[in-house]
């Protein structure tokens, strides 16, 4: 975890931050002397660098070479610019261009997969569920048909049953807990918005629930809780974007399938999108939910009209991006996502 800093050196982090978005090459003092506005030289800069090492900011890829934003610097930078980054008319633009007037939730979301790639220079991602409403849980049973066999049977308000037969050994009693669980905490919920907090649980509580939240993982992890395919459709666009500059080819391979293998890209956003967030999140490393997506980063957001959650929307790119640009995109098309779609009902 870095330390705290103070405004010099929270000044001089900004600038190697940006310095280093815009041109990729380690950022050294004297660099940063010739565009620093208090006139301050390049040993006082060398001094701050070298606090802003110690306090787990900066890296140094060689003994020579300038310095480096780390993962905490990053974090430290979007936290800076949150509730300050405003959209550039140019952007603005657009958005207002290409989805100005689109009424169909489909075709908005998968218009703004290609605006967000435009404008963020990344991979632009949006998901979206349809009729999220009738898709709300009733209740859930999960039954012990014999070894390695379990049926589970999700039942939605609309009075959809849907049945799966999912290969796993877990005694009776432990999916009756399971299911009584679930019941309990997500009737009324929709099955998008209960595969996300079954997540987020997973990853907060599985200490405190450990029997539990157990058996409540295979279930989830075997699609127990999968929503019907039909009710989503996720477009990615611009993964060509993320080719540039990658010189790992097993990586690359990595990477492109996992963007090509929707369901996983459906998990990603629902582990770190909170469907009850309001503003836009940004997630700095991925390598947590998946392992192909190490060093990249996610910016998103739900996407709503009024208080019902009709999808997502972000970008995933690489640490060394335009997070001002990317932040203000993602914020602006959530709101215009809202007002578009109300206007039209």
């Amino acid at each position: 975890m870095a330390l705290p800093i103070g405004e010099r050196e929270r000044e001089i982090l900004t600038a190697i931050v940006e310095t280093f978005i815009a041109t990729g090459e380690p950022v050294g003092s004297r660099t940063l002397a010739r565009s620093n506005r208090e006139g301050l030289s390049p040993a006082t800069i060398r001094n701050v660098m070298a606090d802003l090492v110690e306090a787990g900011y900066l890296d140094q890829p060689h003994t020579s070479a300038g310095r480096v934003p780390s993962a905490e610097a990053y974090r430290y930078y979007v936290e800076q610019l949150t509730g300050e980054a405003h959209l550039s008319s140019e952007s603005e633009g657009l958005i207002q261009h290409e989805l100005q007037g689109i009424s169909d939730v489909q075709e908005f979301m998968e218009r703004t997969s290609h605006v967000l790639s435009l404008i963020s220079h990344s991979v632009g991602i949006t998901a979206v569920v349809s009729g999220a409403k009738k898709n709300a849980l009733e209740h859930v049973y999960f039954s012990r048909l014999g070894d390695q066999k379990v049926l589970a049977v999700v039942v939605t308000r609309s009075g959809l049953v849907r049945d799966r037969l999912l290969r796993m050994d877990l005694p009776q009693a432990d999916l009756d807990a399971a299911a009584r669980f679930i019941n309990e905490n997500y009737r009324g919920w929709t099955i998008e918005a209960m595969r996300a907090d079954v997540a987020r649980r997973l990853e907060k509580e599985r200490g405190e629930y450990d029997r539990l939240m157990a058996s409540v993982e295979q279930l989830y992890r075997q699609g127990a809780l999968a929503a019907d395919e039909s009710t989503q459709k996720v477009f990615v666009e611009g993964a060509a974007n993320l080719v540039v500059g990658e010189s790992d080819r097993q990586r690359l391979q990595e990477l492109l399938k996992t963007l090509e293998e929707k369901q996983k890209i459906v998990d990603l956003l629902a582990v770190y999108l909170d469907v009850k967030q309001e503003a836009v999140r940004v997630v700095i490393g991925l390598d947590e939910a998946l392992p192909s997506m190490r060093n990249l980063v996610l910016i998103g957001a739900p996407a709503r009209v009024g208080d019902e959650v009709m999808g997502s929307l972000a970008v995933i790119g690489p640490t060394r991006m335009d997070y001002h640009q990317a932040m203000t995109a993602v914020s602006y098309i959530a709101r215009m996502f809202d007002k578009v779609l109300n206007e039209s009902e």
